[in-house]
């Protein structure tokens, strides 16, 4: 067995553009059939998912996992909801802080550890337009100071 310790399998690249993260937590996924197959061979999308909260426990929902090649009758259908393995007090807070508006639960990447599928979900914010915006020019001052830095070296 392979350990990938923290080698991000799946990213999802639009949630830090959208999104102030505040705070983030590592949970594990509950799989069934030949998810952890899929999910290995890196056929995981996290785009659209998102996470919510239903009688104190978390669920990851839209996140696609393609159905396994030689899974037969054993495939899982790949956009179901996964409950999250989270500690209690974890859930406890989360429910408290995604209570708050404009608060939401943001599946950040998927990775492997210990050979056990995690997720990172981060707790953010929604950006406004001009919150983009203003990150974008950041992003690109950064960029240019460092081309002008390593032209001059």
């Amino acid at each position: 067995m392979v350990k990938n310790d923290g080698r991000a399998i799946a990213q999802n690249k639009k949630a830090r553009h959208d999104y102030f993260i505040e705070e983030t937590y590592e949970a594990g996924i509950v799989l069934q059939g030949t998810e952890i197959k899929s999910i290995r061979k890196g056929q995981v999308n996290l785009k659209d998912s998102f996470a919510t909260i239903r009688n104190g426990e978390v669920y990851l929902n839209n996140m696609h996992i393609s159905p396994y090649e030689q899974g037969n009758r054993y495939n899982h259908e790949p956009t179901r909801a996964r409950k999250l393995l989270l500690h209690r007090k974890q859930i406890d807070k989360l429910i408290g802080e995604s209570k708050q508006a404009g608060y939401s639960l943001v599946p950040l990447k998927v990775y492997i550890k210990n050979g056990f599928a995690k997720i990172l979900i981060g707790l953010g914010k929604g950006k406004k337009k001009y919150d983009k915006r203003e990150d974008l020019k950041q992003k690109q001052a950064k960029r240019d100071m460092d081309r002008a830095i390593k032209d001059r070296g």
